[in-house]
């Protein structure tokens, strides 16, 4: 699944009041964060993820790793937060044509 502009512009105006649900800290992307993401895209399909790294290349590691694990989709990623979406079986989201 790949989202159009216009559907990434909708995700990211459904995510602006979003707090991060999950925090990757010092012990970096382990298997229960990768649980927590699951758990969390399961329930809200739009999460926000706040990723405390030192550096601009270990972040993106870290994101690019959550994107190939969770099979989400990235929408945004603004300094340390990112912005996931992944569909539930539920759709909760509607998104637009």
């Amino acid at each position: 699944m790949n989202l159009s502009n216009k559907q990434k512009h909708f995700l990211k105006s459904e995510a602006h009041h979003l707090k991060p649900i999950v925090m990757i800290g010092a012990n970096g992307f382990t298997e229960g964060v990768l649980a927590e993401i699951e758990n969390a895209l399961n329930f809200h399909e739009l999460i926000k993820i706040k990723v405390s790294a030192e550096d601009r290349e270990t972040k993106k590691l870290i994101c690019d790793a959550i994107i190939r694990e969770t099979k989400a989709e990235p929408v945004q990623q603004v300094g340390s937060i990112f912005i996931v979406f992944r569909p539930s079986e539920e759709k909760k989201i509607t998104l637009p044509k």
